[in-house]
């Protein structure tokens, strides 16, 4: 099985509010508790979402995190959200999720792939991964317009509600039943989420893992996997390094 297939199978398994106020003469005429909700509702600023450019310098990069062999993800293996679904609807932005795939609808996303190094002799991360087994997070950094961040956030929330007894994915043509997802604790941006992930791999469990924080109008996603069939933690440096760069 290549790399490629190992990720997808494992990890298959996420609106502007611009109110204004009218002023005039004819404002005097109302009461002053309309004039303080429109006041109010006036200062909401029109979020925009960031551009990749601008996204590109914010995601977590070689230098943010010593240990790890950081590199921009190759086209061929950034997966379509339109590529990913589950037989339940209410656990599609977990399948999207754990497939790479910026939840919702953000304004752009960018996908890096950080390789937990071991040995100082490696020379690529493919090298890593292949001799080693090392963990390896998929990281994606999407922004959104409005409240988008906060509405892809809520429905990771309530995937993880909804899935914990398990659902199947399904990726590029490929089908892939996960068996369990676990809450995981961890605290990161504004909001965060993490999920120890079961699936099932020729008959075998397969551990993945997967955190989501919000820092903003930003969300950030790490999906975890081990071509040993195991992560045994959350990549905690890694999303510290992220959130650092997000403050």
């Amino acid at each position: 099985m290549s790399v490629r297939t190992a990720v997808t199978a494992a990890s298959a398994a996420s609106l502007a509010l611009l109110l204004t106020a009218c002023g005039g003469a004819a404002d005097d005429a109302k009461p002053k508790g309309d004039n303080d909700a429109s006041a109010s509702a006036a200062a909401k600023p029109d979020v925009k979402a960031l551009s990749a450019a601008e996204l590109d310098k914010l995601v977590v990069a070689q230098a943010d995190v010593p240990g790890y062999l950081v590199k921009k993800t190759d086209a061929a293996d950034v997966v379509n959200g339109g590529d990913v679904g589950a037989d339940k609807a209410a656990c599609e932005p977990l399948a999207e999720a754990m497939s790479s795939v910026a939840t919702g609808t953000p304004g752009a996303s960018v996908q890096r792939k950080a390789i937990q190094a071991k040995k100082k002799t490696a020379t690529s991360p493919d090298d890593v991964l292949g001799a080693l087994g090392a963990p390896a997070s998929a990281v994606t950094l999407g922004s959104y317009a409005g409240e988008g961040a906060q509405q892809a956030f809520a429905s990771l929330k309530a995937a993880g509600d909804a899935c914990g007894s398990g659902f199947t994915v399904s990726s590029s043509g490929e089908k892939t039943k996960v068996t369990k997802v676990t809450p995981e604790a961890v605290t990161a941006g504004d909001e965060a989420l993490g999920f120890t992930v079961v699936s099932d791999m020729e008959g075998q469990p397969f551990v993945s893992n997967l955190v989501v924080f919000r820092k903003g109008n930003n969300l950030a996603t790490f999906s975890t996997i081990s071509v040993s069939g195991k992560v045994k933690e959350l990549p905690k440096d890694l999303v510290d390094a992220q959130a650092a760069k997000l403050r």
